[in-house]
């Protein structure tokens, strides 16, 4: 009975011009796992225009869908079974602490690809992704270390993993390139979204004498704050400029579309293979927002330079000489930090005041 249903749909199907392969044909069900809400002007808010990117540029050939707000943890696990079971067959992962959760279902899994940012355990059906942030954390180091009048500046950051003490690190170190006075003024919030706590962080960072901030969270409450207080801060993963225009320098972006595009087209294809992404400004996978009127052209003179550099691979942020805080030379002149150990970076460089949380 089953085969003459199909025979009869495929000859229904060639009668108004389509192929049997065409008829059956399905769209590749592709899973997100966001780890704050799509609404957030940050990291998730650029995820998700990623994904968009992709639907609008392979169109029937997938069909996604995404889970927001989920904590990093067991109730990981969780979502990411639920995306199996639902029939997705690619699932993106977003977030470091779902590295493990990942890995965990990737193993039970084998038919179904995982793909999983910030982190860097991989596996046969199992892959990760990232962009070099960094070097945009250290082009807003160096808009900062023109525009401090204190020199000092303040860092609101997240979870002390080693992403976003490269950030803190290539921040001081891009504003001391142009200042080697300034200090870093750091403040850790343990949450990837939480405005009220990043707004108190900023309310902090300015009373102790920041004039500049950065931050590796999520929501603008900072880039209120700056703007309220009469200082100035930068945008992160997103152009945040809307919130908080007078105070906006510039914002380093994450671009992931073009990434999400091309892996689905691997999985498409059956080409799909594990592999290690770490795209930045050389790879359009990181981009600069506009600066604001108020830089000096000295300084974005500098800013365009420096960009260029970047952009062209001739210039790394982490270029030695760098040292700790306890002064101790952990990069002679002119050595490269290589890629592993920015991948573990778990010491704050010279200049970054305070302790890296346990």
């Amino acid at each position: 009975m089953k085969r003459r249903t199909l025979l009869a749909l495929t000859a229904c199907a060639a009668a108004i011009g389509l192929s049997a392969s065409a008829f059956a044909a399905e769209p590749l069900k592709i899973g997100f796992v966001y780890v704050g809400p799509v609404g957030d002007a940050g990291w998730t808010y650029a995820h998700d225009q990623g994904r968009l990117a992709m639907e609008k540029e392979l169109g029937a050939k997938v069909k996604t869908t995404f889970v927001e707000s989920v904590p990093e943890g067991a109730d990981a696990e969780r979502v990411i079974r639920k995306l199996v079971a639902e029939g997705n067959k690619l699932i993106f992962t977003t977030s470091f602490g779902y590295m493990n959760p990942t890995e965990k279902v990737a193993k039970s899994a084998p038919g179904v690809v995982f793909l999983h940012a910030t982190g860097f355990k991989t596996g046969k059906n199992m892959g990760t992704y990232e962009t070099r942030l960094y070097e945009g954390a250290y082009l807003n180091g160096v808009i900062a270390g023109k525009m401090s009048k204190t020199k000092t500046l303040g860092f609101i950051a997240s979870f002390p993993v080693p992403e976003v003490i490269r950030n803190i690190n290539a921040f001081t170190l891009g504003a001391q390139s142009v200042n080697p006075a300034i200090k870093t003024k750091v403040i850790w919030v343990n949450s990837w979204y939480d405005p009220a706590k990043e707004r108190q962080a900023a309310e902090t960072l300015v009373a102790q004498g920041a004039d500049v901030m950065a931050q590796n969270t999520d929501s603008p409450a900072t880039l209120q704050v700056a703007q309220e207080k009469g200082v100035y801060a930068f945008g992160w993963d997103s152009d945040m400029s809307k919130f908080a225009p007078k105070a906006h320098l510039t914002a380093a972006t994450n671009y992931w579309g073009g990434y999400y595009t091309e892996a689905a087209k691997a999985v498409l294809a059956g080409t799909w293979k594990p592999t290690e992404v770490h795209g930045g400004m050389k790879e359009g996978m990181v981009k600069m927002s506009g600066l604001n009127a108020v830089v000096p052209a000295d300084a974005a003179k500098l800013f365009e330079e420096k960009k260029a550099a970047l952009t062209a691979g001739t210039l790394s942020p982490f270029t030695g000489p760098i040292k700790d805080q306890s002064g101790a030379v952990r990069y002679p002149a002119g050595a490269v930090v290589p890629l592993k150990d920015l991948l573990t970076m778990n010491f704050y460089v010279q200049g970054v005041e305070g302790s890296i949380p346990k």
